[in-house]
């Protein structure tokens, strides 16, 4: 396992290992948002700018703690990105009407999850969303379940355990479950979710 987070470590290596996915991961994003009303975005866990293009024209901010992925997505795309935590990121006056984490929560412990999740409500505008994208650790033995648990994210969960997770702090309006595949074999089972901060 240490071979395989060193080569996506890699930037090059991660994009090209993604590249194949991306529009399909993203595809519920688009069935369940107008993407062109959206003001502001923040991309939490944003990687080398692998969602960047999904926003043309929006005021964009994409965070990460792999300072390579940011300057790499800075020289990439010539818009803002910064090294920095979402469990403790506060931008002075910044709130966002669309917050995405693609890809993250299987790469954090459940206090890791709940702080974020408690730190990304204060971020948001009133009427704004986050938006999850995740892999789910399926239940039966098969390729999406190996491939959940030889992922360098140490913690894949269940459907139901990202869901719970979640809704401590947001009230779900929207849910998808999808697979990723290649050539016609599921390889990743994910989960979409759509939420507003919780009162």
């Amino acid at each position: 396992m240490f071979l395989v987070d060193r080569l996506l470590g890699n930037s090059l290596v991660y994009r090209l290992w993604q590249a194949p996915f991306v529009e399909d991961k993203l595809a519920p994003l688009r069935r369940h948002n107008d993407l062109a009303s959206v003001r502001s975005v923040l991309d939490v866990g944003c990687g080398p700018g692998t969602n960047t293009a999904t926003f043309p024209g929006t005021r964009y901010l994409g965070i990460d703690l792999n300072e390579g992925y940011v300057n790499l997505a800075r020289a990439r795309f010539g818009r803002p990105f910064l090294v920095a935590d979402a469990t403790r990121f506060h931008p002075e006056g910044e709130r966002y009407d669309f917050i995405l984490a693609n890809s993250l929560l299987h790469h954090l412990n459940d206090a890791g999850v709940t702080s974020m999740f408690g730190n990304l409500k204060g971020l948001l505008t009133q009427d704004g969303h986050i938006h999850v994208v995740d892999l789910v650790l399926p239940s039966r033995w098969g390729a999406p379940r190996a491939l959940a648990l030889l992922d360098r994210g140490d913690h894949p969960r269940a459907h139901g355990h990202v869901k719970a997770l979640f809704e401590r702090f947001f009230d779900v309006a929207a849910e998808e479950r999808f697979a990723l595949t290649l050539a016609g074999q599921p390889l990743w089972e994910m989960v979409y979710l759509k939420g507003r901060a919780r009162t």
